[in-house]
């Protein structure tokens, strides 16, 4: 109890503080420089830029360690975790699917396409789809190719980038005007249609809106629609059903089922055609979270003002304010770092507890499905209707755990909805769990207590990169047994 009502005020005192105190800093006026149309290589802005220039190239370095405690990926002197390994109930729940070979933490914006090249070749068999967010020349390309875009293999798609620039992440063009470094929004045919789906007139787009809408070019989920013989077609935000501030797990899980029963891959487990989510960072963000409420933008806790020699700038060595000192927290919040870091710290431990019991949960009903399939397989009558609402009920359940678990915050970025989805996410598998029980002792099948997850015959059997899985690897719940 006393916990609920520490986390309650410190709620209305972020509130509070943000709302009354903290409207975003004006930002300085830069003096610009024209850089010629059409100049994709960053070295090249660097020379009219030379100290934002050497900021962004710093976000191939590594970030300091101990500073955060999940999101580990680019530590110095720390391996990369994969999340199958840390998370073991994923690479069950992702066995048929490429994300079920190898789902790296991801390390700065400078290494983003090198890290696609260097994963599990089945995680870009989406062809030039899989290019969207990770090179510069995403749009030229995509303009150029029509739906050759989409539907060519990745590698294919990847040659026409100039051979230099074959490795090259996240650049200036993706963000700035070439002309007036105002912010602009480069990936028209994917952010752009979403923001028209939500009905939003994006002339009238404010500065601060431009500060969080050019990261909502890529850290979003999205879903690629397949043809007939499984070739990509397309990229888009499932965002339809949905407002400006309120794009709901509800609307994302409604639409991506709609596409049923084409899907993006086959779940072995189950066998069940399904989509997939992947880092929704703005859609949870923007859906009435304390932050989006106050105004606050992802540049002003991502990138937040720093000196450089006598000038100030926007920090382009891009990362989580844990990482940088909580100084992006202290424009606006008087307490300590200390004192934050720990807010954040059980903000996190809580949704971390969710997020583990919730796909435990689910997991168990995957292989509940399984049983289900294999005596049906046997010639066992299993009801129709009880299977057909037990999916219904799992596929709620998968959707939500892995949007929380593909969320790069670990909740922080809107703590109340993260556990909301969390919460459904095993009520969802709790009335499937149920519901498949029913249905398989109605047919014979004696179930039991405790399902046999298999986990170390999911997580060993992903290649020969993987070491063996073990069980210290996991992350803990830390509420386990309290």
């Amino acid at each position: 109890m006393k916990m609920l009502q520490c986390c309650a005020a410190v709620a209305l005192v972020a509130v509070v503080t943000m709302a009354v105190g903290c409207a975003p800093k004006r930002v300085e006026p830069v003096r610009t420089a024209v850089i010629p149309d059409g100049t994709i290589d960053p070295a090249q802005w660097g020379k009219v830029y030379p100290v934002e220039y050497e900021l962004w190239k710093k976000t191939g370095e590594a970030t300091p360690a101990g500073k955060s405690r999940y999101k580990t990926g680019n530590d110095e002197g720390q391996e990369r975790p994969d999340k199958l390994d840390e998370f073991p109930f994923l690479a069950l729940l992702f066995n048929g699917w490429a994300f079920g070979s190898e789902y790296n933490e991801p390390r700065g914006h400078l290494h983003m396409l090198q890290d696609q090249l260097d994963v599990d070749p089945g995680r870009y068999k989406a062809g030039g789809s899989c290019l969207t967010c990770k090179t510069p020349y995403a749009p030229i390309l995509q303009g150029k190719m029509g739906k050759d875009y989409f539907s060519k293999p990745y590698k294919e798609v990847l040659a026409h980038v100039p051979q230099e620039h074959q490795t090259l992440g996240v650049a200036c063009i993706d963000c700035h005007n070439n002309n007036d470094m105002s912010l602009r929004i480069s990936r028209g045919f994917t952010l752009g249609k979403a923001l028209d789906t939500l009905g939003v007139d994006q002339s009238k787009l404010t500065q601060q809106d431009m500060r969080t809408l050019v990261c909502a070019q890529c850290h979003v989920t999205y879903s690629i629609p397949k043809d007939a013989n499984m070739k990509s077609t397309d990229v888009f935000f499932p965002w339809q059903g949905s407002k400006w501030g309120g794009i709901t797990i509800e609307n994302i899980i409604k639409k991506l089922r709609s596409n049923a029963p084409s899907g993006e891959w086959t779940q072995s487990v189950t066998g069940f055609k399904l989509a997939f989510i992947r880092h929704p960072e703005f859609e949870l963000f923007s859906n009435n979270s304390v932050h989006w409420q106050a105004g606050v933008s992802c540049s002003d806790c991502h990138m937040p003002y720093t000196k450089v020699g006598s000038r100030k700038v926007s920090d382009h060595r891009i990362m989580s304010p844990l990482k940088n000192g909580l100084k992006a927290c202290q424009q606006c919040h008087t307490e300590s770092p200390e004192w934050l870091r720990n807010q954040i710290f059980a903000i996190q431990d809580r949704t971390m507890s969710q997020f583990i019991r919730s796909g435990y949960a689910t997991a168990t009903v995957a292989k509940l499905f399984e049983m289900a399939n294999t005596a049906q397989a046997n010639g066992k009558q299993i009801d129709k209707a009880l299977y057909a609402q037990a999916r219904d009920h799992y596929e709620e359940a998968f959707y939500r755990v892995i949007f929380i678990g593909a969320e790069n915050s670990t909740g922080f970025h809107n703590p109340s909805e993260a556990l909301r989805i969390l919460g459904d996410a095993a009520r969802h598998a709790g009335k499937a769990e149920g519901l498949l029980r029913q249905a398989l002792t109605k047919a014979g099948v004696t179930v039991p207590v405790k399902i046999d997850l298999e986990l170390s015959k999911y997580v060993n059997n992903r290649g020969t990169k993987k070491l063996m899985f073990k069980p210290q690897n996991e992350i803990k719940d830390p509420f386990a047994g309290k």
